[in-house]
């Protein structure tokens, strides 16, 4: 069983960066992808982004290309979501999730975190 807890989460001005973190019970195994996405109230869940967890690919969804970055420790077994340039939109629950494959598909996931809130103000 793998645990994720998510943390970083607050309220920021738009403009503003966060970064959030994502820690793993237990080192997974190196075909593991590590992703992130967010639902906000009223909408679906939506892909953010993925890292492989043994290499340096990453992928992005197109509202936050540019603007987010994802990066890992494998030492610390942590995942990181670099958020900058803020937008109200960008208010939501963010989850970090673990696959066996490189998906943009929630239901791709075997495992998921609690969530930490975003909140962007304008």
């Amino acid at each position: 069983q793998v645990q994720l807890v998510e943390s970083g989460g607050g309220l920021v001005q738009a403009g503003g960066s966060l970064r959030l973190s994502c820690g793993v019970s237990r080192r997974t195994s190196k075909t593991y992808a590590m992703g992130w996405f967010r639902q906000a109230p009223g909408k679906e869940r939506e892909f953010v982004g993925v890292i492989r967890w043994s290499g340096v690919f990453t992928y992005y969804g197109d509202s936050v290309k540019g603007r987010f970055t994802i990066s890992r420790d494998n030492a610390k077994n942590t995942v990181y979501l670099q958020m900058n340039s803020l937008k109200p939109e960008d208010t939501a629950v963010y989850y970090c999730a673990a696959s066996k494959v490189t998906a943009t598909e929630a239901n791709q996931y075997d495992y998921w975190g609690q969530g930490t809130q975003v909140t962007v103000s304008s």
